[in-house]
C-alpha cells in the first residue's frame, strides 16, 4: 500500500533532523562522555612521579566500579593531568602551542560524500588537545584528548588525500581517535609535529602492576612487608574474573596491518586482554599443546606483548585457588615453553626470578618447585628464537624432558642425538664429529637441511629447535612438489681429500657426497664415463651382477639431465607481433582450434615420455654390460674406483654456486656460469666443461662482499667480478671458511654502499666444525649448496 504525502513528508523530515542532530549535536554528547572516559584512563595509568606509598591498596579495574571510592582516587589523578581553562578568549589561551580550525570526523562522515565534515576551533596545549565550537570569546569547549606519553599521532596519508581530497591528522588516545582532517599537508605536518613534541615530552607512565613489582624487587628482604603488599593488592594474585586493561603500559593507537604474517592484529592492548582470557581458558583444556602454541605465535609476531604475558602467568601463579591442580600445572607449563623461546626485560625478568624463589620456599619439592628450578635454568640460555616450539617440543616441555633428533649420515646408519632448546647446529655437529671417529680428519662438517631438490648448510648458532619447527610447518602444508626436508650430516668443506684412507667412514661419506654431485650434474665428463661410475655404483651396493639384486631407478644412477638432453627440443614459434594477429590467435584458442593444440601437446608429450623411457632403457642396458664386467671387485675397490673417476675432474673438492656474471673476463653480458669455492683458489667454470674458464688464488684476490643481497662482488687485482645469485650468504660464509681454516686473516672489504652489513675477524675454528654464524651466515637464503 503507498504511502500518503504527508507520510512521506513527515519521514523526510524526520531523516533530516537526524543527520543534523548527528552533525551538530554530537559533539555536545561526546563532550560529556569524553570527559568521563578521560577520568577512567587516569585511573589506570599513574604519571612515574606519583608514587603512591606501601599502604596503598591497588586493585583490578573492573568496569563495575562506579562508586564514591573510584571517584575519588579519579578526582585527585585527574587534578595532575587536566588543567581547567576558565571563560577567557580561546584564542588569547597563553599556554596554546598550536591552534587552527580543523574538520573532525564524525562517526564515519569521510565515507559519506553528502555529509560534509564539521569545522573545529582545535587548541593545543602542554597537557591535552581541545576543540572548541568556534574561537571567539565564551566558546564552549567540546571535548579534549589529555596526552601522554602513551599516546600516538600518525602522519598524513597520501592515499586518503588522492580518495577524500583532504590530508588526515590520526591522534590516538586511550578511549578516543581524533581524526583530522585538512586540506593543505604543511597545514597536516605542522599539527602533526607539534602534538608528536608534546607526546615525547611527557614523563612515562606507569603502571599499578609496574609500582608493586618496584616495591617487591626493595623489600624482597623484609617478608613481612612482602606478605602485606601481596594481601593488600589483588592485582598481583590469582584471579577467576577477566581483565579489562592490560597489566603493563602500552601506547594507544592500532598496530600496523601491512606488517608480514598470516595473522592479523588489533591494538597492543586489545590483544593483550584477548591473551588473558586465552591463558584463562588453559586450565580447563583437555588438550592445551595447541592453544600454548598459539599464545606463543602471537608472542613472537608482536614481542612487546612478551613482558606482559610473563606478568599475567606471574599472577596467575601466585597464591592460585588449587595450587598444582591441572589448571595451575597448566600455567607452569605454558610458563616453561616461554622461557624456553623469549627473554623478557630486565626489571620483568627480576621479578619473574624473585616469584619462581618465592615458589620454590612456599612448595618445595613439588610439581611447582620443579617447574620453578628448570625454568630459572632455562632463562640463562635462552638468547631468542626465529620459530615457536613446535607441538613435538611443547610436549617434551611440558614433561622437562629433551627432544630425539635424527641426523641423516650418508654412507652410515642414521644417528639419534637428544637436544634440547637451546642446543645450536655446532654442539650436534661437535657431537657427531667426535661419535664417528672423525676428529682427526682436516676436513670440515656441518648439518645440512636436505630434500629431493634443495640442500642449505646450517649455520652453527642455528638451534636445531627452529628447524625441526620448520620442518613441521612444511610437513603440515600441501607441498608434493617438494618433499619433507630432513637433517643430514655432510662434507663442509674439503681441504684434504686424498689422503682420506680408504677404510674410514669419512671415506664412504665422500664417497656418498661424490655421487651427488655426479647425480646433479656438478661432475662434467663424458657419457660413457657415467655409465661407468653408474656400474661402479651397482658393484659397491650389490656385489657382482645377479639378475636377483635390486637394480635402483635410473635417475638414482644416472644423471637425469643427460637422458633428458637427447630429447628433441619443443618447436620454437615467434612472438606475434601484429595486435590483430593476436587477437586472431585468441579467439581461435578459445574454440575448437584451442582444443585441437592441446590435443596435439598431450599427444607430443606422449611421444617424448615415450622417447624418454626408450632412451633410459637403453641407458640402463649399457651400465648393466658395464656391471657385469666388474665381476669379482669388491665394495671398497669399487668405491675406490668411482672416486678415481670422479677425481680426474679438476674441480673437484670445490663447492658449485649457480652464478650469472655481469663483469665477464672471457666476454661482454650477463653469462651463466659456475662460481667454485675451493680450499686454494676460486674458480669459474662454463656448465658442463671440464677445464676452467678462469682461476684465482687467494692471493690475487684483493677483497669480496655483498654490494646488496643477490649481487656478490669479487675484486681480483684490477677488476671487479659481479655475481647474480640468491646464495651471497653461503658464497662469502664458505670462503670466510677457508681463510680461517687455515689461519688467515679476514682480505679487506671493498668500499660498500651504507647498507652493507657489518664485516667481522673470523677467527680459527676447531677442526672438524664449520664456522660459527657471522654477519654472512646469519640466515641462509633458501637455495642449492653442492658439494
Amino acid at each position: 500500500m503507498p504511502f500518503p504525502g504527508g507520510l512521506w513528508w513527515l519521514l523526510c523530515c524526520r531523516r533530516g533532523f537526524t543527520l543534523l542532530r548527528r552533525d551538530y549535536g554530537e559533539a555536545e554528547r561526546e563532550a560529556d562522555g569524553e570527559a568521563e572516559e578521560e577520568e577512567e584512563a587516569s585511573f589506570e595509568l599513574r604519571a612515574q612521579g606519583d608514587q603512591g606509598s606501601l599502604e596503598v591498596s591497588l586493585s583490578q579495574p573492573t568496569r563495575s566500579s562506579s562508586g564514591s571510592e573510584r571517584s575519588l582516587l579519579v578526582a585527585e589523578e585527574m587534578r595532575s593531568l587536566i588543567v581547567e581553562k576558565g571563560p577567557g578568549p580561546v584564542e588569547d589561551d597563553p599556554d596554546a602551542l598550536v591552534k587552527g580550525w580543523l574538520q573532525r570526523e564524525m562517526r564515519g562522515c569521510m565515507k559519506t560524500p553528502w555529509i560534509r565534515p564539521r569545522k573545529y576551533w582545535f587548541v593545543l596545549t602542554p597537557d591535552s588537545l581541545d576543540y572548541y565550537s568556534s574561537n571567539e570569546k565564551g566558546a564552549r569547549r567540546l571535548g579534549s584528548l589529555v596526552l601522554t606519553s602513551l599516546c600516538s599521532v600518525l602522519w598524513p596519508d597520501k592515499q586518503l588525500y588522492k580518495e577524500t581530497g583532504y590530508w588526515s591528522v590520526t591522534v590516538f588516545g586511550r578511549k578516543h581517535c581524533y581524526r583530522l582532517y585538512t586540506e593543505h599537508l604543511n597545514e597536516a605536518v605542522r599539527w602533526v609535529c607539534a602534538v608528536q613534541k608534546v607526546i615525547d615530552s611527557k614523563a612515562p607512565v606507569q603502571t599499578p602492576t609496574q609500582l608493586l613489582m618496584r616495591d617487591v624487587e626493595e623489600h624482597r628482604d623484609s617478608p613481612e612487608v612482602l606478605e602485606q603488599i601481596y594481601r593488600c593488592n589483588p592485582i598481583l594474585r590469582y584471579t577467576s574474573g577477566p581483565l579489562y586493561a592490560p597489566l603493563l603500559p602500552f601506547p594507544y593507537g592500532s598496530l600496523d596491518q601491512s606488517a608480514p604474517g598470516p595473522r592479523s592484529y588489533t591494538t597492543l592492548r586489545d590483544e593483550a586482554v584477548k591473551l588473558f582470557n586465552s591463558l584463562q581458558q588453559l586450565e580447563s583444556e583437555r588438550d592445551p599443546v595447541p592453544l600454548m602454541q598459539g599464545v606463543l605465535q602471537t608472542c613472537l609476531d608482536l614481542p612487546p606483548l612478551v613482558d606482559e604475558i610473563y606478568c599475567q602467568l606471574v599472577k596467575q601463579t601466585t597464591e592460585p585457588p588449587a595450587p598444582g591442580g591441572q589448571g595451575d600445572l597448566h600455567y607452569w607449563q605454558l610458563l616453561t615453553c616461554m622461557s624456553c623461546t623469549f627473554l623478557p626485560s630486565p626489571p620483568v625478568l627480576r621479578f619473574l626470578r624473585f616469584h619462581l624463589d618465592r615458589t620454590e620456599i612456599r612448595f618445595p619439592a613439588s610439581e611447582m618447585a620443579k617447574y620453578s628450578c628448570f625454568i630459572r635454568e632455562a632463562l640463562g640460555k635462552t638468547k631468542g628464537r626465529e620459530c615457536v616450539p613446535s607441538l613435538e617440543e611443547i610436549l617434551v616441555l611440558m614433561q622437562r624432558q629433551e627432544m630425539i633428533c635424527t641426523v641423516h649420515c650418508p654412507g652410515a646408519p642414521s644417528c639419534s642425538v637428544a637436544i634440547s632448546s637451546h642446543t645450536t647446529a655446532e654442539e650436534v655437529a661437535q657431537e657427531l664429529v667426535s661419535r664417528l671417529g672423525l676428529s682427526q680428519s682436516p676436513n670440515l662438517f656441518a648439518l645440512y637441511e636436505q630434500s629431493r631438490r634443495r640442500e642449505q648448510p646450517v649455520g652453527s648458532a642455528t638451534l636445531l629447535a627452529d628447524v625441526l619447527t620448520r620442518f613441521e610447518n612444511l610437513a603440515g602444508e600441501d607441498r608434493e612438489q617438494d618433499p619433507p626436508c630432513r637433517l643430514c650430516f655432510k662434507h663442509y668443506g674439503f681441504l684434504d681429500t686424498d689422503n682420506v684412507p680408504r677404510d674410514s667412514l669419512e671415506f664412504a661419506l665422500l664417497f656418498e657426497q661424490a655421487h651427488e654431485m655426479v647425480l646433479r650434474g656438478y661432475v662434467p665428463t663424458s657419457e660413457e664415463t657415467l655409465q661407468t661410475l653408474a656400474a661402479l655404483r651397482l658393484q659397491s651396493l650389490n656385489s657382482d651382477f645377479s639378475t636377483h639384486a635390486p637394480f635402483p631407478r635410473l635417475e638414482e644412477l644416472f644423471p637425469p639431465h643427460v637422458l633428458h638432453a637427447r630429447l628433441p627440443p619443443p618447436p620454437h614459434r615467434p612472438p606475434t607481433k601484429c595486435r590483430g594477429a593476436r587477437l586472431r590467435a585468441g579467439l581461435l584458442a578459445g574454440g575448437l582450434w584451442g582444443q585441437a593444440l592441446a590435443k596435439q601437446r598431450a599427444e607430443r608429450d606422449q611421444r617424448l615420455r615415450g622417447r624418454l623411457r626408450e632412451e633410459g632403457a637403453s641407458t640402463m642396458a649399457a651400465i648393466v654390460e658395464k656391471w657385469k664386467l666388474l665381476q669379482g671387485m669388491g665394495r671398497p675397490e669399487a668405491m675406490a674406483a668411482y672416486m678415481a673417476l670422479v677425481r680426474e675432474w679438476p674441480g673437484f673438492g670445490s663447492t658449485l654456486f649457480d652464478v650469472d656474471l655481469h663483469a665477464s673476463p672471457v666476454g661482454s653480458g650477463p653469462q651463466r656460469l659456475w662460481l667454485g669455492i675451493g680450499a686454494k683458489a676460486v674458480s669459474l667454470y662454463k656448465p658442463g666443461e671440464p677445464e676452467p674458464l678462469d682461476s684465482f688464488c687467494y692471493g690475487r684476490i684483493s677483497s669480496f662482499g655483498a654490494s646488496d643481497s643477490s649481487t656478490f662482488r669479487l675484486s681480483v687485482e684490477d677488476r671487479d667480478l659481479l655475481f647474480e645469485t640468491s646464495q651471497v650468504d653461503e658464497i662469502a660464509q664458505l670462503l670466510n671458511t677457508y681463510l680461517a681454516s687455515a689461519g688467515a686473516q679476514r682480505l679487506p672489504r671493498p668500499q660498500e654502499p651504507p647498507t652493507s652489513r657489518p664485516t667481522s675477524e673470523p677467527t680459527v675454528l676447531p677442526q672438524g666444525l664449520c664456522p660459527a654464524a657471522g654477519p654472512w651466515q646469519h640466515r641462509p637464503p633458501v637455495g642449492s649448496s653442492h658439494s
